[in-house]
């Protein structure tokens, strides 16, 4: 038998939204998609993705299948790297190379 959790203190209980669920895994996958996408268009593996913009190998597969969403600030990372993926990967590897 399973365990029903108990609502914590202050916060009603968490109910279920099949149609908020749908639209959540939506956005995920449009997210891997489009990072999908970027790293096709500039012949990256992923994990040369990974090396040249900083982001763990770890992650770009759980984005690009859509099991996790990025955080906001990966997702504007991401709007970056679209726009200008030389002068990032430039910057990126310059950050790494000063002490």
């Amino acid at each position: 038998m399973s365990a029903i959790p108990k609502p914590r203190p202050g916060r009603p209980p968490a109910r279920h939204d099949p149609a908020a669920e749908a639209e959540t895994a939506a956005a995920r996958g449009r997210i891997g998609e489009r990072f999908r996408a970027l790293r096709r268009r500039l012949g990256l593996t992923q994990e040369s993705f990974a090396a040249v913009y900083g982001i763990p190998l770890a992650s770009i597969r759980q984005y690009e299948i859509g099991r996790h969403m990025p955080p906001p600030a990966v997702r504007a990372y991401l709007a970056v790297i679209e726009a200008e993926p030389d002068m990032t990967a430039r910057v990126v590897a310059a950050g790494l190379e000063d002490p």
